[in-house]
């Protein structure tokens, strides 16, 4: 499949009025009783909203808190990106009971987004077959159709003609040429979303079978043809939503909430763009210092780099190369040895702390170079980055002083320091520090209570932007 050229693509794309779209959605929102529960992955699907609660539990109690809230949508970060196979089973049938026992208790139906990755890594198809059989299974709701939209703006991931792009500067590359495709984990070849599917179910689901919801009729605003597509879905049919900007997921979102209205039943598979959408949350400016740090503060920040992917490593050297702050290597392949582990954990733990007491900023980052223990052995890989990440959190989970803000790059990395470093149960939403880096502000159950946590996915921004994330918060 070609590269396009980002600037001929979008020019020979019809306009379309938000004024319309957003006006056409509001009507749908304004009378939808559905309760909008996000399964995030890992917590970065946060990153196009805010005034949201982040649930760090699937325990019956936090589920029913964000049934009662007045928020149409909560999210519940299962990161799942991280866990083998069978964890995430376990994790998904128990969280469908308990949606399912709580919209049954409460009388409030609700619609499930899985929300993944936008270059389509991640537990797909298992997730969602799994929250279907067990939803299934334990109520009288039948699923018609599965929607499918890796649409995100902010990362520059957009779906034309059923293939899905991701934007590398003036071009538009096909996610299955991207090394996103080519994770140990979650690898795939396929950059059209029908064959996609083909190739992860293996044959189940055939790009023939799948339906397709075209720009042409999105940008149209062709409410009713679509409608009318998704009322024909049936058997968990895979329902492949094009996308490039906000208004066609507003278009879609309108024939979505019509077609639920008439008793079709759906399941989403998604990155962040629908969330935003169907939370009805607007547009905020980005946050500033005044937003994210106390003014009183003379202890320096706390960076944690964790992803091994190429975006994150040009970001974290553009970074050390700013002099804004200290680095720190954390020699992750010691892990092979348990004493020698142990006792790098403590010297960069220390070394951070130090800087920090001293109004240093620092930055401790994992080894640029990955752990491979050669051919078949993914779940053995699995297995010891879950053991790295544990290390990594450990130094913010014994952190004896309090860092005037603190930075994780990496959803594995994020999800690990906020839950078990931080020890957040649940979390506001502040908004974003730059497009698609969310920021949570920790609860009062936290390590640091009333913190500002920025969550920057390894995959999201340009060479620049780690750098430019830290100045704001540094005030540069």
């Amino acid at each position: 499949m070609k590269q396009l050229d980002v600037t001929t693509t979008m020019t020979t794309i019809p306009f379309v009025s938000r004024k319309e779209t957003q006006s056409a959605l509001q009507k749908e929102l304004d009378n939808s009783p559905y309760k909008i529960v996000v399964l995030d992955d890992d917590p970065t699907g946060i990153q196009t909203v805010h005034g949201i609660s982040v649930y760090t539990d699937w325990e019956k109690d936090s589920i029913k808190q964000g049934f009662s809230e007045e928020n149409s949508m909560f999210f519940i970060l299962t990161n799942s990106r991280s866990f083998t196979e069978k964890e995430t089973t376990t994790a998904h049938e128990e969280i469908a009971k308990r949606v399912q026992e709580v919209s049954d208790e409460e009388n409030i139906p609700y619609v499930i987004i899985s929300r993944g990755d936008s270059t389509l890594r991640g537990h797909y198809p298992l997730e969602t077959e799994v929250l279907k059989d067990t939803i299934e299974a334990n109520s009288a709701v039948s699923f018609d159709g599965e929607v499918i939209i890796p649409f995100f703006k902010e990362g520059g991931r957009f779906t034309i003609d059923n293939v899905h792009y991701v934007q590398d500067g003036d071009v538009l590359v096909p996610a299955g040429q991207t090394e996103f495709a080519k994770d140990r984990t979650f690898g795939f070849q396929s950059s059209h979303l029908g064959e996609w599917v083909e190739e992860k179910t293996e044959g189940r689901f055939t790009k023939e079978q799948t339906i397709y919801i075209s720009l042409d009729d999105l940008r149209h605003q062709r409410v009713e043809k679509i409608k009318d597509q998704l009322l024909k879905a049936s058997s968990f049919q895979k329902i492949v939503v094009n996308a490039v900007g906000y208004e066609d997921v507003e278009v879609f979102s309108t024939a979505f909430l019509q077609a639920l209205k008439a008793g079709k039943q759906f399941l989403c598979r998604s990155a962040a763009a629908l969330t935003k959408v169907l939370g009805g949350i607007p547009d905020k400016a980005l946050l500033t210092r005044q937003d994210l740090v106390d003014a009183g503060t003379t202890n320096g920040g706390l960076i944690a780099v964790g992803s091994h992917v190429q975006k994150t490593t040009q970001q974290l050297g553009h970074l050390l190369e700013s002099g804004l702050v200290k680095g720190i290597e954390f020699d992750v392949h010691l892990v092979l040895d348990e004493e020698k582990f142990q006792n790098e954990t403590k010297r960069v733990r220390l070394a951070c702390e130090e800087a920090i007491a001293n109004g240093q900023s620092v930055v401790y980052y994992t080894r640029r170079e990955r752990l491979d223990l050669g051919e078949n052995m993914k779940e053995e890989e699995l297995k010891l980055s879950v053991k790295i990440s544990d290390a990594v959190t450990s130094i913010v989970k014994d952190l004896q002083v309090k860092p005037s803000y603190i930075v994780a790059k990496g959803g594995i990395t994020s999800s690990s320091i906020g839950t078990e470093g931080l020890s957040v149960k649940r979390a506001d939403v502040m908004g974003q520090v730059k497009p698609g880096i969310p920021v949570w502000k920790t609860g009062e159950e936290s390590k640091f209570p009333g913190s500002a946590y920025v969550i920057f996915p390894g995959n999201v921004g340009q060479p620049k932007t780690l750098k430019d994330v830290v100045e704001v918060l540094e005030g540069k």
